[in-house]
């Protein structure tokens, strides 16, 4: 048996008065997905444990079967991985958004959703005017960048870009969580200051906002951490060998640490416009020689942080169709069964354009499943699914009948 995971990340919603009181999974068109769930098995998955905020890093690591409290570190340190970057045992990683901050209040999140080329230029900016022995800034994609700290305090309480869209941003600047960790969260808060001073009068800036585009004015670190101590899935699950695909560092950097090689896919933005045709390809390519592949697209999640009702619905649609439909037609007849699983990490609503820690719905298909009564793919039919509500790990453990 091989086994594929397909997640639609931030897919799951809540109903939306414009659908007709549906969520999105309920008012998209999704043949295959509805298809799958029809023939398989379907349930409800509870991504986050107590105690612990609903991040991608969060939900993706329990997907994946990882106990939480043993191997969280934070964001920062598993996008570094997926960059390469070397986290010494001295040195605190977080993941650093290039934001867009108007006045007193934060607008976004992504800087208008800054292409790659200009925010690796802004980041090498700031590390040439800011960065030395304390602090470097290191690029990734669009918008989403790592800050190392060296002898800094992992202790200190963070507030994501994307939980305050349109909100005042000084309430929720960096914090101290205890004693220690003082001269750490004063230290960023002068950063980010800094970053402001410096990345208004920039060219590339200068240039965005003469196009109408929001300007990538401001640093936003968070979700600290120290370099991780992670078991490789295939020391954990029945497998030999494995791969991930995504578009953003946070989930290849996931895959390093899990054992997976990391796939890159070109043209895969992260957005609604990315590579699917592409990223199915590859994930097809992949199970023809690894056991498991872990494939994750990242567009119904930026949709709900924009709070894009119509673009959500679309990118749903196209997970279905351009990625869905493509790898069941392929497998569905090979020699060596496949199982398909899919799901999301997390919500995220468009209504409050964030992440919220509500289960999320989940099928599993291979040929010689028993299926059970639901016929369609959302929210409110997998409730009646044979699984029930899992937990965490309880998901890869029912894929590998564990």
């Amino acid at each position: 048996m091989k086994y594929i995971i397909i997640l639609g990340d931030g897919m799951s919603d809540e109903p939306i008065a414009v659908l007709g009181n549906k969520t999105p999974l309920q008012a998209a068109q999704t043949p295959y997905m509805d298809m799958l769930a029809g023939k398989g098995k379907n349930g409800l998955l509870n991504t986050v444990p107590d105690g612990f905020s609903p991040g991608s890093e969060i939900a993706n690591l329990s997907v994946l079967g990882y106990d939480i409290p043993s191997v969280y570190e934070g964001r920062g340190v598993l996008e570094a991985a997926s960059m390469g970057v070397e986290i010494l045992p001295d040195e605190v990683a977080m993941r650093c958004n290039l934001v867009c901050i108007e006045g007193e209040i934060l607008k976004n999140h992504s800087a208008g959703h800054i292409p790659t080329a200009e925010a690796t230029e802004l980041i090498h900016f700031l590390n040439e005017k800011l960065g030395g022995d304390q602090f470097s800034f290191h690029p990734g994609v669009s918008y989403r960048h790592v800050l190392k700290i060296k002898g800094g305090s992992k202790n200190i309480i963070c507030t994501p870009p994307h939980d305050i869209p349109e909100k005042p941003y000084k309430p929720h600047l960096i914090k101290p969580g205890n004693s220690d960790a003082e001269y750490t969260a004063e230290a960023l808060n002068k950063l980010i200051c800094a970053s402001r001073e410096i990345l208004t009068d920039h060219p590339a800036n200068r240039k965005r906002m003469a196009e109408g585009k929001d300007p990538a004015n401001s640093i936003w670190p968070w979700s600290p951490g120290y370099r991780p101590n992670m078991q490789r899935l295939t020391d954990m699950f029945p497998i030999k060998s494995g791969s991930v695909i995504s578009a953003v560092d946070l989930i290849r950097g996931i895959g390093v640490y899990a054992g997976l090689e990391v796939i890159m896919v070109e043209g895969a933005t992260g957005l609604y416009d990315t590579n699917y045709e592409g990223k199915a390809e590859a994930a097809i390519e992949a199970l023809k020689q690894k056991d498991f592949v872990y494939l994750h697209i990242e567009a119904s999640d930026e949709a709900g942080h924009e709070g894009d009702v119509p673009l959500k619905v679309k990118t749903i649609e196209y997970l279905d169709s351009r990625i869905v439909k493509p790898i069941y037609e392929e497998i569905k007849d090979w020699d060596e069964p496949v199982t398909i699983a899919i799901l999301p990490d997390h919500p995220t609503p468009c209504a409050i354009r964030t992440h919220t820690r509500d289960a999320v719905p989940f099928l599993i298909w291979h040929r010689d499943i028993q299926p059970d009564s639901v016929q369609t793919y959302d929210e409110f039919a997998a409730k009646e699914g044979s699984y029930g509500l899992l937990f965490a790990d309880q998901f890869m453990k029912t894929i590998f009948n564990i």
